[in-house]
């Protein structure tokens, strides 16, 4: 690795990033398919990309590890490895909502799925995550700072589905399973909207060197 010029290892590290985000997002808007559709081999096949998901992780994080051994990078090359660490580990946690959101295919109808916009949010979430990585490979902040206003779309849609949950909830004849089954689908959506804003925040501080990620109480969203 050390023989190689900086520049061209940190180019090829973020191509894998990127690359990693697209198997990512692949894997998620699959998910929201296989559980409209009760497509069990399409959950089976989702579970096998995330096991793949896990190990580009794993090995993209200790090429940056020993990246940073064997050149000792420091200022913008140094922020740019360690920023992709970052949105590695948030791909890796898009990647576990996938699973997440198939886990709940028995526990919910295609009925009731189709009473709620999870496509429409799932495509609103994807986008913002395309945004945020598209941010770090152009080094936008711009494009990283309207990621983080798009959060509030999300957060509303979220709000709406927890809203009418709630009410249909009130119905002696409801069916609890699946409406907190549909509850937690909308919230790996909008944890999976967090996370494109936290990849965003690091953009930012790639760019500026300011580390925006704790203001606003920001993290407090992405408890587990």
């Amino acid at each position: 690795m050390s023989e190689r010029p900086v520049h061209e290892l940190i180019r090829e590290l973020s191509q894998v990033l990127v690359q990693l985000s697209d198997k990512v997002l692949q894997n998620f808007f699959h998910s929201l398919h296989a559980v409209k559709h009760q497509d069990e081999q399409g959950a089976r096949q989702i579970r096998a990309v995330d096991d793949e998901i896990d190990v580009a992780e794993v090995d993209l994080e200790e090429r940056c590890l020993a990246f940073l051994a064997l050149q000792q990078p420091v200022a913008r090359d140094l922020r740019t490895i360690v920023t992709i660490i970052k949105i590695n580990d948030d791909l890796e946690r898009i990647g576990d909502l996938a699973v997440h959101i198939i886990d709940r295919m028995p526990q919910i109808s295609p009925l009731m799925l189709d009473s709620f916009e999870f496509e429409n949010m799932g495509v609103h979430a994807g986008e913002m995550v395309k945004k945020s990585i598209e941010a770090f490979v152009t080094k936008n902040r711009m494009l990283a700072d309207q990621v983080c206003a798009l959060d509030e779309e999300i957060d509303v849609m979220h709000r709406k589905v927890f809203k009418k949950v709630t009410s249909l909830m009130k119905s002696p004849d409801s069916d609890v399973d699946q409406l907190i089954a549909a509850l937690s689908i909308s919230r790996y959506i909008e944890r999976m909207a967090d996370h494109a804003t936290r990849i965003a925040h690091e953009v930012i501080y790639l760019v500026t060197g300011e580390i925006v990620r704790h203001k606003d109480g920001f993290y407090d969203n992405l408890i587990e």
